[in-house]
């Protein structure tokens, strides 16, 4: 492991926690050379499916994307990083569980539209607008509508 400060390769392993509920190991290190500490995260190496978008070209999945998506659409409103990292885990965990090689991009977009109504009202809202692209102001009326109920 290289010291992000120095690059320096030798590390040592100051403490290793297991992280939310085993999903990853959390690792402080400190750097032999200049003594600063980080923090690095291990997690396993799984194949998640290719994204089938609607035009048929299919993508590797990114987690970056997706956390980019939900930073978005999460921008200003009172929702924390580890909120935001553990929807992220629950989309994952499902794209794992169906067990298939391809998603569609559509079935992606509904998993996001589910946690972000949990998570907050107004970010769903925002996410659903333009993801559904609403032709006309009653379409974003039944949206709001539906999240009112």
């Amino acid at each position: 492991m290289h010291c992000p400060f120095c690059a320096h390769t030798e590390t040592q392993v100051v403490d290793t926690r297991v992280a939310d509920n085993g999903a990853f190991v959390r690792r402080r290190r400190q750097c032999a050379h200049c003594g600063k500490r980080f923090t690095t995260y291990e997690r396993p190496d799984v194949s998640f499916p290719s994204v089938v978008k609607k035009d048929g070209r299919r993508v590797p999945y990114d987690r970056a994307k997706l956390q980019a998506s939900l930073d978005l659409a999460l921008r200003k409103r009172p929702v924390g990083a580890e909120q935001t990292d553990a929807a992220i885990e629950r989309i994952e965990e499902k794209l794992l569980a169906v067990g298939n090689r391809e998603i569609p991009s559509r079935r992606l977009g509904e998993l996001v539209m589910r946690e972000l109504k949990k998570l907050d009202k107004v970010a769903y809202v925002r996410f659903a607008s333009v993801y559904r692209s609403f032709e006309d102001i009653d379409e974003f009326r039944a949206l709001v509508d539906e999240v009112k109920r």
